[in-house]
């Protein structure tokens, strides 16, 4: 079986969950014009009503969408325990939705890497909060999808475990079938790394993926490589239309093949607008023909 495409509002967060100019049926309407299968959503623009969730529901059937990938971004670097505790409860509010719409996987963070947070302490942590939600996620029918982040859109400090060898050093701690890897190859690139070096060490661990891409506003490769902030990283890259930028989605497509995944890839892009957005969809999907259709099976 192919990977499935779903998209994710990547061009439309601020409306969707600042603003409120947008709504979530909205969003679900503009998106039935992608062709793709499914809608990953995000945590910030949910609310736990009753009433807006079986409207958003309804709005996702009568599109013929699923719901297979809920994007949160717990903080589970915290050093309040109080404080810690509304984020564990916060992700298991969203475990819960995931299940509700019929979705199997559920994001996880490491959290924000604060100023003194010592790398010893925060995998420590980070595991131990990862592995107290794992019967939860089991009881629910919903995995736990751990990214290889670089900083959410609405948090102070990137990710605690942006750089590859941390988010290793995490996730090889947890085995589970409930627990695996959202890879995201231009996340790697955000990091100063190489987002196949990284494929090759989790590849057996990726249950989802985030496609996107990433273009050099400024400079070159190497001039990133040398810039130490990753506020920097930031900076000198941008959004661009999957296949344009610096990923290579036939190598990234071709490890993903060999280690048979047949699972969801949702797409981060459309920074400047729906017509970028259509024009990555169409690209993924003549991608995902070549390494994973017919063709690809009988090579």
């Amino acid at each position: 079986m192919k990977p499935r495409l779903a998209v994710f509002p990547k061009c439309f967060m601020d409306e969707l969950c600042i603003h409120r100019t947008m709504t979530v049926v909205q969003w679900i309407e503009l998106a039935a014009t992608l062709g793709v299968e499914g809608l990953e959503f995000y945590s910030g623009f949910l609310r736990d009503d009753e009433a807006f969730l079986n409207e958003v529901k309804a709005a996702l059937e009568q599109h013929g969408l699923a719901m297979p990938m809920l994007c949160c971004s717990p903080d589970f670097t915290q050093p309040d325990p109080l404080l810690l505790e509304r984020e564990v409860e916060r992700e298991k509010q969203m475990i819960r939705m995931t299940a509700f719409f019929g979705g199997r996987y559920c994001r996880v963070l490491s959290g924000q890497r604060r100023p003194g947070l010592g790398l010893k302490d925060g995998v420590a942590q980070v595991v131990r909060v990862l592995k107290s939600l794992l019967p939860f996620a089991e009881e629910h029918g919903v995995i736990l999808t751990m990214e290889n982040h670089y900083k959410d859109n609405y948090w102070e400090y990137p990710e605690f475990a942006q750089k590859m060898d941390v988010f290793v050093e995490i996730v090889d701690q947890i085995e589970s079938p409930w627990f695996g890897v959202n890879y995201d190859p231009s996340n790697a690139i955000l990091a100063g790394e190489d987002p196949l070096v990284l494929l090759e060490r989790v590849r057996e661990r990726v249950v989802t993926m985030h496609a996107s891409d990433r273009y050099l506003k400024a400079g070159t490769i190497e001039d990133l490589r040398r810039e130490e902030s990753s506020l920097g990283y930031a900076n000198r890259l941008a959004h661009g239309v999957i296949g344009k930028g610096l990923n290579d989605y036939d190598r990234i497509f071709s490890t993903l093949r060999s280690v048979g995944f047949d699972s969801w890839i949702s797409i981060e892009d459309g920074m400047n607008g729906m017509n970028d957005l259509r024009e990555s969809v169409c690209f993924l999907k003549n991608k995902i023909d070549l390494h994973f259709g017919a063709q690809a099976n009988s090579q």
